[in-house]
């Protein structure tokens, strides 16, 4: 008995809305509903494609590990999700696409807008970003400074010179000059059955050795519809916006920022790491002695999230 009890509350529960008008995919382990009690939420802001399953082994480890105490969810970029048939991609009637909700600052303000209806405003935040995600958490942190945020992790960081990273460079491009020669390909593989796409996930991730599969699914997802295409729109926009660190932001919150940089990330070179740790020695700036990758939900979502609650242990009193 006691095992089904454990096996029900790894199994997450699914929630798709509308946020800021957008189609919006929530991932939640823990109750669906938060009430006015709840003291601590983990709040996952993914990389791009800011597609939740990506993140469902990270997330299960997380809540199982602080013993199923804290609810642990993970909010999906407008438009990355694909949506159910009973909704469409931008809500009929809304503002979002005049708002440009899938563009950089709109998905910010979709996050907002997600943790004003859905959150109440005196539960206790641990933000947890990834890549473009610790962007988007600093942003946030500076536009509504009484956010209540106890401590924010940021893996892999992209929140400076990202078109100078050497992917940037290959990728910049793509993204802001030929984005929509891309589209073509796109939509032709959104056509495929689906097990043919999942067949040819799994040949392009074959060279990953130790591949969590449960990041196959999600993919194909990506490759349905409009989600890729609007990944790729923010993707243009990243290049375009992330320039300079903010300074700023991270000092005024040094003490509840934690980061982590990949020893070989080529959207983050260790050089990112070197200048940023000297301009804030005192900070929690940590470099991967692992050998994650960027993507580090392909493989290693399990030992990220095992990392993770050891460092915010102490600030949730466990």
């Amino acid at each position: 008995m006691e095992n089904m009890v454990t096996d029900s509350r790894d199994e997450p529960q699914t929630d798709f809305i509308y946020c800021s008008g957008a189609s919006t995919e929530v991932l939640k382990f823990g109750p669906r509903h938060l009430h006015s009690g709840c003291k601590v939420l983990f709040l996952i802001i993914p990389g791009n494609p800011g597609v939740v399953g990506f993140y469902r082994t990270f997330m299960q480890t997380l809540h199982s590990m602080f013993g199923y105490q804290h609810p642990v969810w993970a909010v999906s970029h407008a438009g990355h999700c694909e949506p159910p048939d009973s909704m469409d991609m931008i809500e009929e009637g809304s503002w979002a696409a005049e708002r440009d909700v899938f563009g950089l600052n709109g998905q910010i303000e979709h996050k907002l807008a997600f943790l004003r209806k859905h959150v109440p405003r005196e539960t206790s935040l641990i933000l947890v970003g990834h890549s473009i995600g610790c962007y988007i958490i600093l942003e946030m942190i500076k536009r509504d400074p009484e956010l209540k945020v106890r401590k924010a992790v940021m893996l892999f960081p992209t929140i400076e010179r990202m078109a100078q990273t050497p992917q940037g460079k290959v990728m910049t491009p793509v993204l802001c000059h030929m984005r929509y020669v891309a589209y073509l390909p796109l939509f032709l593989l959104s056509l495929l059955p689906e097990k043919l796409k999942s067949s040819l996930i799994r040949l392009v991730f074959g060279g990953i050795r130790s591949l969590d599969l449960s990041v196959v699914q999600p993919t194909v997802g990506l490759l349905s519809g409009d989600c890729a295409a609007n990944a790729m729109y923010m993707g243009g926009q990243e290049m375009k916006t992330v320039l300079e660190r903010d300074n700023i932001t991270i000092k005024k919150n040094l003490e509840k920022l934690i980061f982590y940089y990949g020893a070989s990330d080529h959207w983050c070179p260790v050089q990112y790491y070197l200048d940023i740790k000297q301009d804030f020695p005192h900070g929690d700036i940590r470099l991967c002695e692992n050998r994650f990758r960027h993507a580090f939900v392909l493989d290693a979502g399990r030992d990220v999230a095992k990392m993770v609650v050891e460092w915010v242990r102490g600030d949730l009193g466990t």
